[in-house]
């Protein structure tokens, strides 16, 4: 096995955990896909996308332009990066004000939201080839008013 292959630590891990700040930076917060083919390769593949949207380049352009028609002040917040061999795993915070179209669901509300989010992502060359996520996605349904928040009710003290 060589250097940068899966698990085995490289010397150069923090050059792709620089790719990270850029990619949120550029493309999903301000908005621009130009980009998206410099730092996504053209097999890249995304498991935690829809099936028809989870392929290359295109996959990142249309999730950075949904997220930014949904919520026009999108805003990412880096709480944690960690990188080993060919892996950037990322703590982050997303925040917004629903005021487009988001994925089928009721009218923009106006509401604020935070959602937290875990990613991890494999890079090979300088590019992501293989991203895999995870986001507190009922957390935000419950912010926009789509599913009420079912908390537990008080408990009453004994009689």
């Amino acid at each position: 096995m060589g250097a940068g292959e899966r698990g085995r630590p490289r010397d150069d891990h923090r050059s792709e955990q620089g790719t990270v700040s850029p990619h949120l930076r550029g493309g999903a917060q301000q908005g621009d896909v130009s980009i998206v083919d410099e730092l996504i390769a053209p097999d890249f593949f995304n498991h935690a996308a829809p099936a028809a949207t989870n392929r290359g380049p295109s996959s990142l352009r249309w999730l950075a332009t949904m997220l930014r028609t949904a919520f026009p002040d999108l805003h990412f917040t880096i709480e944690e990066l960690v990188a080993e061999g060919d892996i950037v795993a990322g703590r982050l915070s997303m925040s917004g004000t629903h005021e487009g179209p988001l994925m089928g669901m009721p009218p923009p509300s106006g509401r604020a939201v935070r959602q937290e989010h875990m990613h991890f992502v494999r890079y090979r060359d300088g590019k992501a080839i293989e991203h895999w996520g995870v986001r507190d996605d009922l957390g935000m349904m419950q912010q926009l008013d789509v599913i009420p928040d079912l908390k537990q009710p008080e408990e009453s003290e004994p009689t």
